[in-house]
């Protein structure tokens, strides 16, 4: 059984880094648009009997990226694929894991189920915004996590001195604990609070960060709001005016350039899991992470090692 790699429109470059990185060639598939904006799939290789894996982020525009991996799943699924798994760097809708009013959907369990439906066997996503995700699914789904990319980062730039890990909120506690742990630094998180559907106050720092470096990680920026208000808050508790941002998923919505330009903030680490258009920013590859666990998978080996 062999693997073959493949790609919709969402981010054909990781995915060719991703084979490159495997010393395979990206598989060839159509993926188009009929004239009424419909999405047209078409495997252009055999895949019977292989292990095809779909390397596709669900990034803006979501619903393209989504239909466009459920086609390739379906067309792989009946092109007689023994395996197929669904590599989803950021993995979209997961924001919306839970009813917070009456009468709304779980829209990241629908994701789940309409995978499943179309054949998928196993997902790879990267740090998924909400961890519970995992258990919408019926199939196996391996969770990596950029924390490890951080860490070796921030070691080589000797940012590590003098600082201290900082969680922008509780949901990215425990991310936030496993850097500090690798770097041997003290941990910080924000407490903060909604103030309307898309605005949170924070309320205050807990842990000591005063005359420290903080090291703000997340999984997401969109807004840069969250980001924005944190680091006034840190300066307020006496943390240095040298923030560095570390983020795996580089939504960046209208305003986010604006809030991630403030002054006390030295720079801004996003990884690939997005393709990024904007400049001014450091990112660093998950091609590699990917590979690693696509050859794990292939080979029955642990993923869990790569964590």
């Amino acid at each position: 059984m062999e693997i073959r790699i493949f790609s919709g429109n969402a981010h054909p470059d990781l995915a060719g880094r991703v084979a490159a990185a495997l010393g395979l060639p990206l598989g060839q598939a159509l993926v188009e648009r009929f004239p009424d904006g419909e999405v047209r799939v078409r495997l252009l290789e055999s895949v019977r009997g292989d292990d095809v894996y779909l390397v596709q982020p669900t990034s803006p525009p979501v619903n393209d990226h989504l239909m466009e991996l459920l086609l390739l799943a379906d067309a792989a699924r009946r092109s007689s694929a023994a395996r197929i798994n669904a590599v989803i760097p950021y993995f979209g809708y997961a924001r919306q894991d839970k009813q917070t009013q009456g009468r709304e959907p779980i829209s990241a369990k629908l994701v789940a189920n309409l995978l499943e439906a179309v054949g998928v066997d196993r997902v790879i996503a990267i740090d998924l915004h909400a961890p519970q995700i995992q258990g919408f699914f019926d199939i196996p789904v391996d969770h990596l996590s950029a924390v490890r990319l951080f860490a070796r980062y921030l070691r080589e730039r000797g940012l590590d001195q003098e600082a201290v890990v900082v969680s922008p909120d509780a949901g990215r506690a425990e991310e936030a604990r496993r850097l500090s742990e690798r770097l041997g630094l003290p941990f910080a998180m924000l407490a903060k609070r909604r103030t309307g559907p898309r605005e949170t106050q924070v309320t205050y720092v807990i842990g000591d960060v005063e005359g420290k470096r903080p090291l703000v990680i997340d999984d997401i920026v969109s807004t840069g709001g969250t980001i924005r208000r944190g680091v006034e808050a840190l300066l307020e508790a006496g943390a240095r005016p040298e923030v560095v941002v570390l983020a795996t998923h580089p939504v960046l919505v209208a305003g986010a350039r604006e809030n991630l330009a403030h002054p006390a903030i030295r720079e801004v680490v996003f990884t690939d899991t997005i393709p990024l258009r904007e400049g001014g920013y450091t990112v660093l590859s998950t091609a590699e992470l990917l590979a690693q666990a696509i050859r794990h998978v292939h080979t029955n080996q642990s993923v869990s090692a790569l964590i």
